[in-house]
């Protein structure tokens, strides 16, 4: 949600090479590759169905990243549930049932306006965009839970660009709101209407409606907060149409409701692997964003032995201070032994190519310099790649959506993610990777970074609300398998939580 404040200055400032800055912590005087987990392996059988996660009614030739991304990562260790599984082929026939297009639709469209909700044959679940595009993909999946609980049909907003990025992740039908559908999304997520769920539980009095509104967004308000209660999905369950919109990873949130958590640890018995199941059972980057991702992967980084993926986003006022984040990142991919400072033990991996993704160029120069020259002293050839730099934000330009996505899934391919601190881009990254990352917090604080507390994205904003009684409610002390962020304090991140 934060901007990247004005670009730095074009030139790199000169960096030591010998040793970190002074204070910024003690480098590790011996490095192995031990860091990286899922150690190389010169074959591995890819499993294009995931497990199971997806379907195998598509064309091939419909989406060619579908069946084929599972080549360009590591196999993840995280394998989806049988109840996960049976979940996602029983959604897919509702919403072959109930999709656009359909006679069950047809039947729905006229209960907009004013419905009594019990007797509806199908449900839908309206999503709209907000923020960029890291947000929108947590805040997507956490839609895409909440539909699945809750038996909806799940239906994106047109007006921005995901459906030039993505391809259609149900088979036989479309999560694409049709161009013909009667309401506007100006109309449908406006704040201020009186099918806003929070303004109907403040007055206290509902109307016989067709479609309510759950303002999900990080500005929420105690009332918007009641939507993770009880007796709130009890009313939504009477109301065959609702629009949501948020640009958060709430799905955390949903394990409130005592209902949904018991299907929920089925579903999930590794609460660490939410958005690692959803996330590769929905993204599919389409044809011509994996045109871009899979070019630059063979171009790039296809021979490197290991790939680690250093993701930069800072939030300095006026200029940023290129030095201070360059001698971060040193110290961190140092004292973590991520990037070799000193000769590299015999008989280890030649080659580490590092993704850089940044909105300056600024970085990978200084980095480069870093190790421009060191293969010979190092035993190891260090090579950095960066594939755009736009250095400004542009939220909403879909060309730039495309170059934000195919960092995104270059990223995944590591083998390991330094990423920073709020962001949500960075948050994708890690959990498509199935990796726990090492967070930059700051550049004036030690260490230099910090183990992440799981791969799950970070719930910036939870509700904090205790339903039983109202007023404030610490959501972790609710939920035994959350902690706090360590990116951020005050948020909330799913752990594995299983019994020990």
């Amino acid at each position: 949600m934060q901007k990247d404040a004005s670009p730095p200055a074009a030139v790199a400032p000169s960096i030591p090479t010998a040793t970190p800055a002074s204070g910024l912590g003690k480098v590790s005087e011996s490095w192995s590759w031990n860091a990286y987990e899922n150690a190389p392996s010169s074959s591995e059988i890819h499993d294009k169905l995931l497990g199971g996660l997806l379907s195998a009614e598509f064309d091939d030739s419909s989406c060619v990243s579908r069946y084929r991304l599972a080549a360009y990562r590591r196999a993840s260790p995280y394998k989806p549930s049988p109840e996960l599984v049976k979940s996602l082929r029983r959604f897919e026939t509702l919403h072959r049932r109930c999709g656009p297009h359909t006679a069950a639709y047809s039947k729905s469209v006229p209960q907009l306006e004013s419905h009594s909700g019990s007797h509806a044959e199908c449900k839908y679940l309206i999503w709209g965009p907000a923020n960029g595009l890291g947000n929108m993909m947590i805040s997507l999946a956490s839609a895409f839970l909440y539909a699945l609980l809750s038996e909806r049909v799940l239906l994106i907003d047109r007006s921005r660009d995901l459906h030039a990025l993505f391809c259609e992740p149900f088979p036989g039908s479309s999560w694409l709101l049709p161009p013909d559908f009667p309401l506007r999304p100006s109309s449908i997520f406006n704040d201020s209407d009186g099918r806003r769920l929070g303004r109907i539980l403040r007055k206290k009095k509902s109307t016989a409606t067709g479609l309510v509104y759950a303002h999900l967004s990080h500005d929420y308000d105690d009332y918007d907060k009641r939507f993770f209660c009880e007796s709130s999905q009890s009313f939504l369950r009477e109301i065959p149409w609702v629009a949501l919109r948020s640009d958060q990873y709430f799905s955390p949130a949903l394990f409130l409701n005592p209902a949904y958590e018991r299907r929920l640890s089925k579903v999930f018995p590794r609460k660490d692997t939410v958005f690692h199941h959803l996330g590769r059972y929905l993204f599919h980057p389409a044809d011509a964003a994996w045109e871009v991702i899979t070019g630059y992967y063979h171009d790039n980084l296809a021979r490197a032995t290991v790939k680690l993926g250093v993701q930069i986003r800072t939030h300095f006022k006026g200029s940023i201070p290129v030095e201070l984040v360059t001698r971060q990142i040193l110290n961190c991919t140092w004292t973590e032994n991520l990037l070799p400072k000193i000769p590299s033990p015999e008989g280890r991996p030649s080659s580490i190519a590092v993704i850089v993704t940044s909105l300056y160029s600024v970085f990978l120069g200084a980095l480069e310099d870093i190790y421009s020259g060191r293969a010979a002293s190092t035993g190891v050839n260090v090579s950095f790649h960066q594939p755009s730099h736009e250095e400004q934000q542009q939220t909403g330009s879909e060309a730039h959506d495309v170059k934000a996505l195919a960092e995104i899934y270059l990223l995944s391919t590591a083998d390991a993610l330094v990423t920073s601190a709020w962001s949500t881009f960075g948050y994708v990254a890690n959990s498509l990777a199935g990796k726990t990352p090492w967070i930059l917090i700051s550049p004036r604080r030690l260490p230099a970074c910090t183990r992440g507390a799981s791969m799950e994205p970070c719930f910036h904003f939870p509700p904090n609300y205790d339903c039983a009684v109202g007023g404030f409610l610490e959501t972790t002390t609710v939920l035994p398998y959350t902690t706090n962020c360590r990116d951020r304090i005050s948020g909330l991140q799913m752990v594995d939580g299983r019994p020990t």
